[in-house]
Order: structure tokens, then sequence, then C-alpha cells
């Protein structure tokens, strides 16, 4: 059998090779780390055994680029993709959530945030690996996170400009930090000793967004040099960014079906909203690095900065129909008994046409994010067998978010509605367009703020070691180490005095008329500023025709506080008028309709004592691992490989706040048989309403194994198996758990001498996280199939198993403690819960080649082209279904998180995992020939599920209106019984175009041209009910541009 014997000579030329292509190649990460005398500039992939130093050629461009990524593939120890960046500070997208969407495997979310499904992100949010959302990041090998109640660094947060590349590890060893299930992310950054000597780069660019029709510069640049002294070698490098961006959203919105009564057939949506989005982001970034090297010691200090900022002024006109008192005319339905088009016409419960009331809202938002990351890295050679690293490391993040909404209010008579087309339609005919232009019809209605912010530190010290055998014919290296980090976090929110964290409060609106206003507040009646909205343009022109609206200016939402003073005392003055001519106290109005704070008086939102609105966390974990590389090749079988275990010990410690409310039994009230009272005492209630730290610890162990065989030199399979884990986010473990004993009793007739009867105890609770939540964990096996038929060109293949234990969904699990007799009573919480198994399989496919054998004419012509296929299944431990929901949104209800309720009051069943694409896909043609580079990249995802009543949404508990039509109710064919809903929320298939052109115009300067969203694709989202699978959201962000430039010297 032929030996594929790797020589020093061999493995030295494709380490030249790797840092001539990409001179920013970051420094090792810890599956590989390089020997004291070879560069850091490594990449992933090295296993140099030499110590010679070979010159390098420099080589650039996208092809070289693919072409080190496969390499780096091909030699990696484990299953990793990769992307390079073409040249100093160019990945091939605007943002590394971007960047990451074309591996395969991986997909992009483009929403803001998995709970705000509402708010389309242009750039991109959170990445998921094999249908995954348990992915760790790392900044050069190392743990890296936001202060966003999450773990990971948000990717969309940091400068693309300062990654030298990424690497996606699929099925991690033992030598990785712990904490990845679905893959492990690590974006690496260049060090000094990466170049050659001194280098320099500078980039600038104007980005253009078709719909907000604004020009946002960028710029970049990077300096570096190194110096051979005395004292040994250094390199000092400087890598900053600065990153304008704005983006404008429109939306559409169709709000869920309704029945109108138990035996209805026929299904009528609320209507049709719409909203316009402003978008502005600035993203800075600093990196740098000081290198030194004497003989056998080398030594590095890294500083990272990733800031990122956002503000958003969106117009949203919320539609405020109520399905049970409307009118419907001109209507046609489908097979399904769904409206299809049609008039609604608001009435009340007399059938009197009372209109529609809208508001159109105002929302400013304007978030803050930084991260600071500071790492000391030395390494050293004890003899030529021992070689020994240590990393020390300091993180620091921070965030702060502010929130405003104002809105006025009108009244529409009616609104007719079309929902045959490709779009929804709300059709205004000449007189309704001229009373919605009249400003003396509008009226303030509603004001919402909103405060969080958070806070987090990291200390980590990692200690490696690696013994290099010899004279064995077998054994390769042992390597070995021990990581211990301390992680401590909080977040603040603003919390009002009814527990809720956004802070609502009515100014007028009509259904205050009568009994707390007399009249509304129009807007003419006062200075506070609005203005007009025409929808000029609205999402891209020819798809909607919306009259002009009127809405408080931004000035309005931003002038917080002061301007919501001001909107308070509209409300305070119209009171008072009315109080007035009715005869009583005026004094009362700050304790009327306007205020949620538990009956007391209105204020602006504010960081207060409640403790639902802060989470503090800590966590301490210790590790250590030993792994084994060998090598079979001496013996005849092209086989190597490693094998190892990491041990862990994670300890957490959660502070929070528990607290008891026990209902008080009516004078002379008898308990219904079976029924028993626990005995709480004043005593006992003030004993468990106090501030409590819970703690929990656990350890796993974690064997890996990776094996490769090469069949032939362009030719190997792999096979990998290992166990991991990852972590609950910080906002599940908050230990904010609050106890409520509540009392069903039925209160005898008016006159009637029977006593009250206790019917039931009800021990409930819903808490604001759970504090015991153990990790989800996994067994994973991979095996891949790779060719590498020419250089940078490959087909590979790989089929992969993840079995998932202790999946986290919302469910109940029980509180118990003692009541005054000492006898245990188990509370039901409703919260976050270890409650499921389950699995996600599938197989990738990906192609890369560059067709040299074609015509001259065509020589220079690519293509890369990749598709992943994901199965899954979860089972519950503890199975909740029942064909119809219950009232109320906490245990008395389970399965409204579980399986969904429908407007009807019917369940869904089981729910696929969260954000998961069974299909998704990518391909590029791509053109490099002499100075011209060009890319047509396609990316398509198919559709998956977002989850089940998520709370931002008309499809969320939010909503409390739901139909109890289950015939065994007793409040059979009623609507104001808090029913809420909890429909399933998907995202539609998508694909999107985005194109490159780059011209290099001497070895020093290139130019550049990028268009993303090229057909303009609208992004549509999908509500999950009986009659079918419904069009929800559909989001245009049109077309986005730009031109760049690049200097090198």
């Amino acid at each position: 059998m032929r030996h594929f014997k790797r020589t020093t000579l061999s493995v030295a030329a494709v380490q030249a090779m790797v840092w001539a292509a990409t001179p920013a190649m970051a420094q090792t990460t810890p599956a590989t780390p390089a020997t004291p005398a070879t560069p850091a500039a490594a990449t992933p992939a090295a296993k140099d055994k030499s110590t010679q130093a070979l010159e390098t050629v420099v080589v650039s461009g996208r092809r070289a680029a693919l072409a080190t990524a496969q390499k780096i593939k091909q030699d990696s120890d484990e299953i990793v993709d990769s992307v390079v960046a073409d040249e100093i500070g160019k990945l091939p997208d605007r943002s590394v959530s971007e960047v990451l969407q074309r591996i395969v495997g991986a997909t992009m979310s483009r929403v803001a945030a998995s709970n705000d499904p509402v708010h389309f992100s242009v750039e991109g949010s959170g990445v998921n690996i094999r249908g995954l959302t348990y992915v760790a990041a790392q900044l050069n090998g190392r743990e890296t996170f936001s202060a966003n109640q999450g773990r990971n660094l948000g990717f969309e947060d940091v400068p693309p400009e300062l990654m030298a590349g990424v690497d996606v590890y699929k099925n991690p060893s033992a030598e990785q930090i712990e904490g990845a299930i679905g893959g492990l992310v690590n974006l690496r950054t260049a060090l000094p000793f990466d170049f050659p000597g001194f280098k320099g780069s500078i980039s600038v660019d104007v980005s253009r967004n078709s719909l907000a029709a604004k020009n946002k510069p960028s710029v970049s640049g990077l300096l570096t040099n190194t110096w051979n002294t005395d004292l040994g070698k250094v390199g000092l490098l400087v890598d900053v960014a600065h990153s304008l961006s704005s983006n404008r959203t429109d939306g559409l919105v169709l709000d869920p079906f309704y029945k109108q009564s138990a035996t209805s057939t026929t299904w009528l949506s609320r209507g049709i909203t719409w909203r316009q989005q402003f978008y502005d982001r600035v993203r800075d970034g600093i990196y740098a690095a000081a290198q030194w090297k004497k003989d056998s010691l080398e030594s590095s200090l890294t500083f990272f900065r990733s800031k990122y900022r956002f503000d958003w002024n969106e117009n949203n006109v919320s539609n405020q129909v109520d399905p049970y008192n409307v009118r419907v005319s001109n209507a046609s339905y489908d097979a399904n008994g769904a409206m299809t088009k049609g008039v609604l016409t608001g009435v009340n419960g007399n059938g009197d046409v009372t209109g529609i009331e809208v508001e159109n809202q105002t929302r400013y938002s304007k978030r803050s994010s930084q991260t600071d990351d500071l790492s000391w890295k030395m390494q050293g050679r004890v003899n030529d067998q021992l070689t020994w690293t240590s990393d020390l490391q300091y993180i620091k993040s921070k965030t702060q978010n502010f929130d405003s909404t104002v809105g006025t209010g009108v009244q529409l008579p009616s609104q007719q509605v079309d929902f045959t087309g490709s779009l929804p339609r709300v059709v205004f005919d000449e007189a309704a367009k001229t009373a919605l232009n009249d400003p003396s019809k509008y009226y303030w209605a509603m004001m919402m703020d909103h405060l969080d912010k958070g806070k987090g530190t990291q200390k980590a010290l990692k200690l490696d070691g690696r013994w290099q055998f010899k004279d064995t014919e077998i054994l390769e290296d042992f390597r070995f180490g021990v990581r211990v980090a301390k992680r401590d976090a909080e977040t603040i929110n603003s919390m009002n005095g009814q527990g809720d964290s956004y802070n609502w409060a009515t100014i007028t609106h009509a259904w205050q008329l009568g009994w707390n206003i007399g009249e509304l507040a129009y807007i003419n009646q006062s200075k506070i500023p609005t203005y007009k909205n025409t929808f000029n343009n609205f999402m891209g022109g020819g798809k909607a025709d919306l009259p002009a609206l009127y809405f408080p200016a931004a000035s309005v939402a931003f002038g917080w506080p002061d301007s919501y003073n001001q909107l308070h005392q509209l409300y305070l003055d119209k009171c008072a008028a009315f109080a007035k001519t009715a005869g009583w106290d005026g004094a009362g109005c700050a304790q009327q309709a306007n205020s949620y704070q538990g009956g007391g008086k209105w204020q602006v939102a504010s960081f207060g004592t409640d403790p639902k609105g802060t989470n503090s966390q800590g966590e301490t974990t210790t590790a250590g691992y030993g792994q084994l590389r060998f090598s079979l090749e001496e013996k005849g079988l092209p086989v190597d490989g490693n094998v190892g275990l990491r041990v862990v010990h994670t300890k957490n410690e959660a502070k929070g706040y528990t607290s008891l409310s026990v209902a008080t039994v009516p004078t002379g009230a008898v308990l219904a048989s079976g029924v028993t009272l626990p005995n709480f005492s004043a005593a006992t209630i003030a004993a468990n309403t106090r501030q409590q730290d819970i703690n929990q610890s656990f350890t796993d162990f974690l064997p890996s194994l990776n094996l490769r065989l090469k069949a032939a030199p362009d030719l190997q399979f792999r096979f990998a198996v290992s166990r991991g884990l990852s972590r609950p986010r910080l906002d599940q473990m908050q230990a904010y758990l609050p106890m409520k004993l509540t009392l069903d009793v039925d209160t005898p007739a008016q006159g009637s001498t029977a006593p009250p009867i206790v019917k039931a105890v009800k021990l409930t609770g819903t808490a604001g996280g759970n504090p015991e939540l153990k990790p989800i964990r996994s067994t994973q096996e991979d095996v891949t199939a790779e060719w590498y038929f020419a250089k940078g060109s490959s087909l590979t293949m790989a089929v992969f198993n993840k079995d998932l234990k202790d999946i986290i969904l919302n469910q109940t699990f029980n509180r118990t403690i003692l009541d005054s007799d000492g006898k245990p009573v188990n509370f039901v919480m409703n919260g976050p819960v270890n409650g499921a198994k389950g699995y996600a399989r599938g197989a990738e496919i990906a192609y890369q080649q560059y067709f040299d054998w074609v015509p001259s004419w065509l020589q220079g012509l690519g293509l890369q082209a990749n598709y992943t296929y994901v199965d899954s299944k979860v089972k519950r431990y503890n199975a909740v279904y029942s064909a119809y929901c219950t009232p109320g949104a906490g245990q008395e209800n389970l399965n409204l998180y579980i399986n969904g309720c429908d407007t009807d009051g019917r369940t869904f069943g089981d729910m696929p995992l969260d954000n998961l694409s069974r299909n998704t896909y990518n391909i590029a043609l791509l053109f490099d020939r002499g100075p011209l580079s060009a890319r047509i990249a396609y990316n398509w995802r198919g559709r998956y599920l977002y989850g089940v009543a998520l709370n931002s949404d008309n499809t969320g508990p939010n909503q409390t209106n739901a139909l109890d039509t289950n015939p065994a109710s007793a409040t059979y064919n009623r609507h104001d019984i808090s029913l809420p809903l909890g429909l399933p929320l998907w995202a539609d298939a998508y694909g999107q175009v985005d194109v490159g052109l780059h011209y290099t115009v001497s070895d020093s300067f290139k130019l550049g041209l990028d268009v993303t969203n090229v057909t303009n694709k609208t992004y549509k989202q999908i509500m999950q009910q009986h009659i079918g699978l419904i069009g929800h959201n559909y989001f245009t962000s049109g077309r986005s541009f730009k031109l760049s430039a690049q200097y090198s010297f």
C-alpha cells in the first residue's frame, strides 16, 4: 500500500502558500497551537513539525482566498469550513452574519431578534449551524460575547473589515472550548508576524439603499511593521474600521383570522396594517496587536474593540378592528372559509356604526453595544519535545437601549381589503383619503417608553502543553491543558407597577369617552409637533395605494421625557374638564385609565427597584483536557487522527427574588369536598418574599474522536464522534420566582344565607426564568468524503447526526416550599425547563471549481455551490396536549407555548425545532481573470418556524380575545374570557441574489462595486391557523449598492 508520509518540506511549503495567499491570516486556534518556532500566521489546519522559514510568494484575490480556505479544510485535524479575506480587510460580504450564510450547513436569520420577528434585519442577525441555534462564538480561539443576555457575540456587531478569516468547526474536539453543539465559529484577526515587514492599507466606500436614498461612507485601515532588534523580533499592528449604513424597510401586515361565533363557517381578518422603518447603523472597531519573539519564546498582546449603535425611526399603522364587533360586506371566501376580500365596518354591540380606530405610531429606538477584549499570550519550548502556552484574557461588554413609541389616532368608517394578490391590499376611496388628509380628525392616543441596560465581564486563564513523541511510528503528540473562566453578567429593565417592562399609557382613546374624558385631545389643539407621511414609493412602488397619514414627529418620540410629560398633561386636562362637568373630583384623574402603574400616578420609565427587571448571573467554569494525536502512515495505513477527553465543571450563581402572595379566604367560606388549603401565616409569607441566591453545579465528560483516511493524495474520508453541551442563555436562568395562591370561589346569590364555597385552590406562578436549568447535551457523529481534485477545486460531502437531550422549552416545573405547619406545598410554575429530547440529522454537499480547461475566452469562470438537508424531531419528556386551550397565559394554559392556540381556541400539536430549515443552498458564479474579479451569488433558505406564541406580534399572547369553541367548556362561544393566542409563526422560503464586481487598477489600487438584493426580493412570514398557512408579514428593503476603493502600500 502506498504511503502518504508528510515531510517537513511539504508541510512547510503548504504553510508558505497559506501565508502568501492570505497575509491577514489569524493566529493559530486552540485546536492546533503553533509551536514557538512556527509563525503565528499558521492557519487553523497547520500541523507543522518544522522550524524552517521559507520564502513566501504573495498572491491575492478571491481565487487565492478560496484556495486557502480549501487548504485549511483539507489539512485540518477536524471537520471545518472556512472563509478567508480576499485582501486586507475585505471579507466578501457586508457583515459576518452574511459571510457565514455562504458556508455549507450555516444559515442566517433575517429578523432583528428571535423574539422580535416583526422587524427585518437587512444585514442579518443570528446564525444557525446545521439547523441549530446552539452555536458558540470565539475570537482568535477565545470565548467572546455581548452583554445581551445571550452567550455569544452578536455577529452583526463585529466589523468584518477587521477579520482575516472565519472558521466554522462542525464537530469540535476535546481541545476546543466547550459550548458548541451546532458548531463553533472562530473569528480570526491578523498578527504583525503574518506580514514580511511594513504593510499598510486603507479602504473607503460609499453605500446607498434604494429606499432610504442616503449616501453613507465607511473607512478602514491597517498599518503594521516588524523590526529585528537585539532584544528579538518585534511587531506592531493597528487595524481600525468605521462603517455607516442607512436602510429603509417597508412592511405590510395581515392580521390573524377569526370566527365571529363558534358555529360560523367563515373566518375574517382584523384587517391590514403597515409600517415603514428607517434604520441607521454605526459600527466601529479597533484592533491592536504587539508581538515579540526571541529564540523559542514568543509573546503577543492584543486589544479588540467592537462598538455598535443603531437608531431606528419607525412609522407603524396599528389597526384596532374588533373582530366580534365588525360588519362584513361585499365579501368573498376561499374553500376553507377564509375571507379573501371585503369591506370591514366597525359597529358596537347594538349594530350601530362606530368606525374603526387606527393608531399611527412613531417609534424611536436606540441601542449601543460595546465589547472590549484584552488578551496576552505567551508560548515557549522547554526542550525539543515539550512546549507550553499560556493565555490570559479579560472581556468587558456593555449595552444600553432606549425605546419610545408615541401615537396619534383617527377613526375610519370602514376598511376595504383584498387578499387575493401576491401582497395584501387595503383600498381607500377618495372620501376616505380626503378625511385622512384632514389633521383636525386626528388626536393624541398613546405613549410607551422602555429602558434596558446590561454589562458583563469575564476573566479567563488557559494553560496548554504539547509533548511531541520521538522515535515512534504511531504517536505524534499529546496535548493537554486547563482553563478557568469567571463570568459575571447583569441586565436591568425598566418596570412599571404592573410588572411590565414596556410602560404603555393611554392619552385619549374613543373607549375613554363618557366615563374618563369628555372629548379627544385633537392634534390641532396643541403645539406638540406632527408630520404627514405620504408613503411615497412604499414597498418599492406600485404595490400599495396608501393614503397620507399624520404621525407624531420623531422629535416627540426621542424628546423623552419632556415630551411624555406634555402628552400626559393633555390627558390630565381632558380628564379634569370632564370631571368638572360630571361632578366628580378631578384629582382622581391621575389614577384613572392613564395609569398602568398599580393604581398609582403615571411616571416615565426608570430603573426602579422591581426585582423582576433585574437578572444577575455569575458563572465559573473549570476545564481540563488531554488529546492524543496519532498517525498510522508509518505502519502502511493512511490513517491519522486524534482522540481526547475534556472534563468541565460549571458553577452557576443566580441572584434574584422570590415572592409569595396568598389570597384572602372570604368570611364564612367553606372548603368544597376534597379541597385543602395550605396554612401560610404572615411570617411564612414574609420568609418566602425575599432576595434569594440559587447556586448549582455540574460536571461533564466530553470525549471526542477524529479519524481521517487518506485514500489517495486528493481523496480523504473522515469520521468524527463527540459529546458536546450548550449552556442555557442567561435570560433563561433569571432567579425571579413569584408564587401565587389564588382561590376559585362560588359566591352565593345576593340575599342567600349559604356560605361562599372554595371550589379550588390554585398554586401557580410565572417565573422570569429557571436558575436550575441544565445545559443542553448532545452526542454527535459525522462522516465526510472530500475530493480535492485541483488547487482551489473540491467536491465534499458530509452526513451528520446530533442526538439532543434536555432541550430547553417553556413548560411547567414545580417549586416546593413548606407552609407554616411544615408541610410541603408544590407551586406549578410556568417558565423554561429542560423538557425534551430530539435530534437533528442530515447531509451536506459542497463543490467549487474554476474551469481552467474551457476555451480561452471562458477561462476565469468558476462555480461555488453547496446544499444542506436537515431533518429534526422533538419529543417532550412530559407530553402536554388537549384539543382546546383554556383561558389564562400561565400554567392553567399549558398548551399555549407548546402546542399553540388558534383564534378559536384549538391547539396545533407538536411543533418542530425552532429556526431549522429542512433545505438550504448557495450557488455562486465566479469570474477571476486578469484585473477583473466578479461574483453572482444566490442564497436560498427553506421555510422554518420562528416559534409559538411570540409576544411581539398580533399572533401572540398579548392578544387575549380568542373565541372559546370547546363544546365542553363552561365559557363556550365567549371571547371575553382572556383566552390568548399562540399562533405558530413561520419564515417563508427566501432567496436573494447579490453581485460583486472588483477591478485591480494596479498592484496597489483596487475598485469595487457590490449590489445586494439585486432582484428586490420581498421577505414573507406565515402564520399557521387551522384554515391553512397564511401570509402575515411582508417586508421590502430595496436594493443596496456599495462603491469601494482600496489602496495598499
